[in-house]
């Protein structure tokens, strides 16, 4: 197994955190803090590789919120300093580690991502007769550290490089408390361990894809799975062979205890095929893609009350069109072209998508 050092002098390089600095304010750029970094950036960038290279760098205090769609999540803001480091880190790392990702894992990549996730998982669908579906349960707030940082020492041999990865673990707020007992485990033991990663942060995302990519590899190459995929914690297996699946599922509740984790005892279940699988806002049936309705509600929820913002004024018409233009995209995997027609003609909004 491979293991990467001298990773620190690219990570602390000028150019890099400059780069960083860059992609951390995409979407941004016009806040206060952005604002206030990039008004002095060369010196703030100086700043910040010094104390990455004196080991003074601490990471700041997290600012949350609760948002409530699909469902109630705590995501956590970490100051923009911090992010410029994360996309530092990431420059380097990603390159190095992700390329040992299984093809099927499709969140937080570049190429990847929902619709491309949605296709391969109708076309598994489509060509299998039963499906293992599983999610794990509190997945986010799960992630035991020490359990992280073992894995990332098995590829990552550069010591300052651990160090800041270290910093930026430790470094992450509370999250939502679960008590889980695994084999071992005495009355105490799940109270001894930190465990959760910030829902918001790059380096979440990127952790979150690691720390299941042994995972991954077990299911495809141990347990022989050829139908498989992974969408953060969202996974399927695929077979004709039904025995197959049920002995699969015992092997992966074993294998994520080692983890520390528990499949969602309500969402994961073996079951045929034909009868349809919800994925990704989606429902695949054997002849058609449907959108599911708490979904569907949700978009149009969500598009009224950006259509009534832009009347009042306080957002411009493009934003608008903007996002109604991403949800036509998004809905167009599925076989809804009537579905939005009757969306488009019921807004009201007079506004130029090209729905295709």
């Amino acid at each position: 197994m491979k293991r990467y050092g001298n990773l620190w002098e690219q990570i602390t390089d000028f150019s890099n955190l400059i780069s960083a600095a860059q992609k951390a304010q995409k979407g941004k750029r016009f806040r206060d803090n952005v604002l206030a970094f990039n008004y002095n950036l060369e010196q703030e960038i100086f700043k910040l590789q010094t104390e990455l290279k004196e080991k003074t760098y601490l990471p700041g205090k997290y600012k949350t919120f609760t948002v409530y769609e699909p469902k109630p999540r705590q995501i956590s803001a970490a100051p923009y300093k911090d992010r410029v480091v994360h996309h530092g880190l990431c420059n380097v790392i990603v390159p190095l580690i992700e390329p040992k990702f299984i093809a099927d894992c499709y969140a937080n990549r570049i190429g990847y991502g929902t619709h491309r996730a949605l296709r391969r998982f109708t076309q598994f669908a489509r060509s299998s007769k039963y499906i293992l579906q599983c999610d794990i349960r509190k997945y986010f707030p799960s992630i035991d550290h020490e359990i992280l940082k073992t894995l990332v020492r098995r590829k990552i041999k550069c010591q300052h490089t651990l160090w800041l990865i270290h910093q930026i673990i430790d470094g992450s707020n509370p999250q939502e408390e679960i008590i889980l007992h695994f084999p071992g485990d005495d009355l105490l033991s799940p109270l001894a361990r930190r465990r959760g990663l910030p829902i918001g942060n790059l380096t979440s995302q990127f952790l979150a894809n690691f720390y299941l990519n042994d995972f991954d590899h077990f299911v495809k190459e141990q347990l022989k799975s050829r139908k498989y995929l992974r969408y953060v914690d969202d996974f399927a297996l695929f077979s004709d062979d039904l025995a197959f699946l049920e002995a699969a599922r015992s092997e992966i509740v074993k294998y994520l205890a080692t983890l520390r984790l528990q499949l969602h005892p309500v969402k994961s279940q073996l079951f045929a095929t034909k009868e349809g699988a919800n994925f990704l806002g989606f429902r695949v049936l054997p002849n058609c893609l449907r959108v599911r309705q708490e979904n569907l509600r949700r978009g149009r929820r969500r598009t009224r009350r950006l259509i009534l913002r832009s009347r009042e004024g306080k957002i411009p018409c493009f934003h608008v069109c903007q996002s109604l233009q991403s949800w036509f995209a998004h809905l167009k995997q599925g076989d809804t072209w009537h579905l939005r027609q009757k969306i488009f003609q019921s807004l009201n909004f007079n506004a130029s998508i090209n729905q295709g």
